[in-house]
């Protein structure tokens, strides 16, 4: 029998690194609102839907992601853009009049900033780690340290300022 011609090589794709004109990866790591699994999701690649890599849910970036005490710390060591961390409590008054606005801009900055919910009553570690007196009070953590803060209510362009002051792309 004779013997088959060789298959041609493959071409194996080439993966450079980004250049001034590429925007860097910026990955971000959120719990699945459905299953509770971790998920590492490219927020340049939101317009392909992700979806969680165990139950196939969508993740959504456009609005807050809430968060538990034992999650909180894989969040935020594995998100590369700017976190606004809202703090709060369901009983809150000034929590919920705060919560559309967050809700806002979250939606106007989804794959350059994570917003995150932390109820400060079902997770009190996070809180007291971070000082939290008063709520509700949003602080921007930005490679893993905290570089803005506001306590209290706020409007839209008060907490744009915070968030741009800590050196987020708008």
């Amino acid at each position: 029998m004779p013997a088959l011609p060789a298959p041609p090589p493959r071409e194996i794709p080439t993966v450079t690194a980004p250049t001034s004109a590429q925007a860097p990866a910026s990955f971000a790591t959120t719990p699945c609102p459905f299953c509770g699994q971790l998920n590492r999701t490219d927020l340049a690649r939101l317009a392909d839907g992700p979806r969680c890599g165990s139950c196939h849910r969508p993740l959504h970036f456009d609005r807050p992601v809430p968060v538990s005490d034992g999650e909180f710390d894989a969040v935020t060591g594995g998100t590369a853009v700017p976190i606004l961390v809202d703090f709060y409590a369901d009983w809150c008054g000034p929590c919920r009049i705060l919560a559309p606005v967050v809700d806002e801009l979250a939606r106007a900055r989804t794959g350059s900033l994570l917003v995150l919910k932390v109820d400060t009553d079902r997770s009190p570690a996070v809180a007291e780690r971070f000082g939290i007196r008063g709520i509700p009070t949003l602080v921007v953590i930005r490679d893993g340290r905290e570089v803005g803060r506001h306590v209290g209510l706020a409007r839209r362009a008060e907490l744009e300022a915070v968030v741009d002051a800590a050196g987020s792309p708008a």
